[in-house]
């Protein structure tokens, strides 16, 4: 390092020490966490001045031969179109962004990079070289990136998988060559990794999940840029021939000029990735080895709390913990790798967005744990399987007074196979076992202390295999998942969840004329079974509603100790082209469940949608490209009853100058609705119209930002209004903020509030309580990432939310199929004003019953801060601080914009953690 870089790198090392200094009135933990980032940092700072000479170097020294200049005397081209050759070799590449090695002077490049945009078919404004060179161990690619105007190119630095704005050089290796799957590697011009996996035929079809252990250099210059990667043919899959023959494809990213730049063009109105890739040849000789993979962990974390009930014996203010474990790989041959993971540990992994619930249905979350998402493409198919069923909170309340109830089942061990044979033969399986959890339970009255359990142990697993064949790459899919829970005889377990849950999916997909069009079809199963009131639960459950008083078609059946249901579907779409259309048939039978595994809001249902759109991608006098289209929904029960219908007319374009802007507007017809009642007799909807508009700037602005807003209105007075923006700002090239907040105002004439006794034989003997809800939320999520290499960085997350809903003008459903309510205060009822609680008491004739306060107003804030250090290739250092905070205000008053600040000061918990992992590669023949 150079004495005014190393100068330089010591000055920002002191002025992050300076800003790491304790604050005044910060909170112990948070005085133990800033104290232990400061220590961090130092470490980390002379870690990065010593390996200084391996990061990447923005800028280089006139006087010295331009870094990464093409080989001299001269360099080679390969000149036929759609090949690249790679070539062998025994001297050494010291992966520094310059292309100065022996190897690349004998190598062979390949250029003649195409637009796509903006300018489709034209040449590239500026020239890109790439070469490939291999020996026994890895792939290396050498690739010069010339610029008319260097000045303009930005080194930005994040983390792994953080493509930003800077300028981007990616390839494509469909390794296998199927022409229909493949592994893509790619770099920015700040040297920044991004690397994905296409499951399918299409370039947009990205599993980001796909992390191998690989390296790049780069270096900036006065010609432009350049590149040097390292690709260990250990983290690849291909076949065992001696000549590797594999489809490539070479594309630059310049955001600057919303330029996008192809070896092998695939137009604006084609489908298609792999298979309009080109060949890489000469690659020979090469042997997939046993591939061995270990990575043990060891962490620790420090739980606070800002306020503790002294009442509940469980409730410490303070609480730690250590654990260990690791995740082992296996190359199964060249094709397949086994996973598996003991004791996993996911505190690193980002806190869910906050949501206010109002409806009878589940609310379903990202999967955000690397095991469970990475490799597991295959496995999500049509909702079968949702893995964060593994390891969810426990399902069983203890009761009592107070309880230590568990945050989550712990996973006791996991493992995952995957792989793709020589005969276009895809598979993947995963099996998962968590324990059995037990809660402590303390009772008040009797001061007695006691065991519960709150969760049983749990079996599951999953298995897919998938076909292609066909010269367009068709499929044929098949999945089985099971679940096998230890439930014990007589307890509340067996009472509340089913022993054993079964599914099975089957699918196929036919394309022809390159993928241009397909059909596909697909049926499923599912069984259950468990103890009769298990089943009740079942049937009785939001999913399905067969307690309905005016269903004919089904009925609940108390014996019950099984369900058995199917799911099936066909699909034909037109994919490439200016005109494009979709058309969908499904089925979902009443007795069908997947929630054990899968994902299912609800059952019962008969659907039908299309879809025409009409794109032009060709740049016009005003628009840079555009689209129009039109869709169609329709739905019924199995009564043969609508439940609902509509159409939607939408538009996107993109300006000359690339800003983007959107709209569309929806009519939902009236309806009839078979869950309105929960559980009640069906309830006629009325119908609603809306619109929904936004814009965004162009996809490569160094400041991005976008803007959106929609409002709807229904005939039953309801209506709501939502604005969404985003905008990152990135100063500098180590710096993005990036701050996304969002407000919205609903009005629900409808919402469900409770079902009692006494009701008329017109509803069954029941009265169906509904009230007209105002709801208020604000949220504003917040991300400040600082990027001192690409491999140390530091994230921050922070979302503070505020919600209220005032419940007023309550009613009840006067008769089965009514649209409007029997209003309490009108027909011959009345309605107190709500008391000092909140309560208002209702007079129907001779009843007379009371109405509890439904109102809320909620705050919560949820930060995540994250220091991640790739100390080497594969091993990494977590530091986490996580704050979850919530409170509930005055109930009855509406949400204010300054309430989100409310949210920070409310009580709740904070987490210090850490934790590291060691990456320990093996091989043998």
């Amino acid at each position: 390092m150079c004495a005014a870089r190393q100068q330089k790198h010591s000055a920002n090392c002191a002025r992050t020490h300076r800003a790491t200094r304790p604050l005044p009135y910060m909170s112990p933990l948070s005085r133990r966490a800033a104290t232990l980032v400061a220590a961090l940092t130092a470490l980390v700072c002379q870690s990065a001045a010593a390996q200084s000479t391996q990061a990447i170097s923005p800028t280089t020294s006139s006087a010295a031969r331009p870094a990464g200049a093409l080989p001299r005397p001269s360099v080679a081209f390969i000149a036929e179109p759609g090949r690249a050759e790679a070539s062998r070799t025994s001297m050494p590449i010291e992966l520094d962004g310059k292309l100065d090695e022996a190897a690349w002077t004998t190598a062979r490049y390949v250029t003649g990079l195409t637009q796509r945009e903006p300018s489709e078919g034209s040449p590239a404004s500026d020239s890109t070289r790439v070469t490939f060179v291999y020996d026994n161990q890895a792939l290396y690619i050498g690739a010069r990136m010339h610029s008319s105007n260097p000045q303009h190119i930005r080194p930005l630095v994040a983390r792994r998988d953080k493509e930003g704005s800077a300028e981007q050089l990616v390839l494509s290796f469909d390794t296998f060559g199927d022409r229909r799957t493949a592994y893509t590697f790619s770099v920015t011009s700040g040297g920044v990794r991004v690397d994905y996996y296409h499951g399918s035929d299409f370039e947009n079809s990205r599993d980001y999940t796909f992390d191998p252990v690989w390296e790049v250099r780069t270096t900036v210059d006065a010609q432009g840029w350049t590149a040097e990667m390292r690709i260990p043919f250990s983290q690849l899959r291909f076949s065992a021939a001696d000549e590797q023959i594999w489809g490539v494809n070479i594309v630059r990213l310049v955001p600057e000029k919303n330029e996008s730049d192809y070896w092998m063009l695939v137009k604006r109105n084609e489908t298609g990735w792999s298979s309009r890739m080109g060949q890489l040849t000469g690659i020979r000789g090469v042997k997939a080895r046993q591939r061995l993979e270990v990575l043990p962990y060891v962490a620790s974390d420090t739980r606070a709390k800002s306020t503790v009930n002294t009442a509940n014996p469980y409730d410490y203010r303070q609480r730690s913990e250590m654990r260990a474990g690791a995740d082992v790989k296996i190359g199964l041959g060249p094709n397949a790798t086994l996973e598996a993971t003991i004791n996993p540990d996911f505190g690193q992994v980002e806190a869910d967005p906050a949501v206010v619930n109002l409806s009878a249905f589940e609310v379903f979350f990202q999967e955000r744990r690397p095991f469970f998402t990475e490799g597991t493409q295959l496995l999500n198919a049509r909702g079968n399987f949702y893995s964060r069923r593994i390891g969810a909170p426990p399902p069983l309340n203890p009761g009592g007074s107070y309880a230590d109830v568990p945050h989550n089942t712990t996973i006791l061990g996991a493992a995952k196979v995957s792989g793709r044979l020589p005969s276009k033969l895809s598979f993947a399986g995963l099996t998962a076992l968590s324990a059995q959890e037990n809660a402590r339970v303390f009772d008040v009255t009797q001061q007695t202390e006691t065991t519960a359990e709150v969760a049983p142990r749990t079996l599951y697993g999953i298995g897919v295999v998938q076909q292609e064949f066909g010269k367009d790459g068709s499929t044929a899919y098949a999945m089985f998942t099971g679940v096998e829970r230890n439930l014990q005889d007589g307890s509340l377990a067996e009472r509340v969840l089913s022993q054993r849950a079964y599914s099975g999916l089957a699918d196929t997909r036919l394309r022809w004329a390159g993928g241009k069009y397909d059909v596909s079809a697909f049926v499923g199963f599912s069984h259950i079974a468990g103890d009769s009131l298990a089943m009740l639960a079942q049937q009785r459950s939001s999913r399905r509603f067969f307690q309905r008083p005016d269903a004919g078609y089904v009925r609940v059946d108390s014996g019950l100790t099984s369900m058995n249901g199917y799911f099936a579907g066909i699909n034909h779409s037109k994919m490439s082209g200016s005109w494009l259309w979709d058309i969908d048939f499904s089925a979902e039978s009443p007795g069908y469940e997947i929630n054990d595994a899968g994902r299912l809001g609800g059952t019962d249902d008969l659907g039908q949608s299309s879809n025409l759109r009409y794109r032009q991608t060709q740049r016009g006098a005003y628009f840079h490209n555009w689209d129009v289209g039109v869709s169609q929904y329709a739905g019924w029960n199995f009564g043969g009853v609508n439940t609902y219908s509509g159409f939607e007319l939408y538009s996107n374009q993109t300006l000359k100058n690339f800003i983007r802007t959107w709209v569309e507007a929806g009519i939902q017809l009236p309806a009839i609705s078979d869950d309105l009642t929960r559980g009640g007799p069906m309830m006629r909807t009325y119908g609603g119209q809306s619109i929904n508009a936004g814009i965004s700037s162009r996809g490569g602005a160094r400041t991005s930002w976008s803007l959106s807003a929609g409002t709807s209105a229904s005939g039953d007075g309801g209506n709501s209004l939502g604005v969404d923006g985003a905008v990152t700002l990135r100063p500098g090239t180590r710096l993005e903020l990036s701050i996304t907040p969002s407000v919205s105002h609903n009005e629900n004439a409808r919402q469900y509030v409770s079902t009692r006794s006494g009701g008329t034989a017109a509803t069954f003997g029941s009265r169906y309580i509904f009230a007209h809800v105002d709801q208020m939320q604000y949220s504003m999520r917040l991300r400040l990432n600082f990027a001192l290499t690409p491999n140390l960085t530091f994230e921050t997350y922070a979302e503070p939310f505020a919600a209220s809903g005032r419940y007023h003008e309550y009613g009840e459903l006067g008769a089965r199929m009514d649209k409007d309510l029997r209003t309490y205060g009108t027909q011959g009822t009345t309605i107190s004003a709500p008391d000092s609680t909140g309560a208002r008491v209702v007079t129907d004739g001779a009843a007379r019953f009371t109405l509890g306060n439904n109102d809320f107003n909620l705050r919560s804030f949820r930060s995540n801060a994250v220091m991640r250090w790739e100390w080497r290739p594969g091993c990494t250092l977590f530091v986490v601080w996580q704050q979850d905070r919530s409170a509930q205000r005055t109930r009855g008053l509406t949400v204010k914009p300054g309430a989100l600040w409310d949210a920070l000061s409310a009580d709740g918990t904070q987490v210090l953690a850490l934790k590291a992992s060691y990456w320990l590669p093996l091989s043998f023949r």
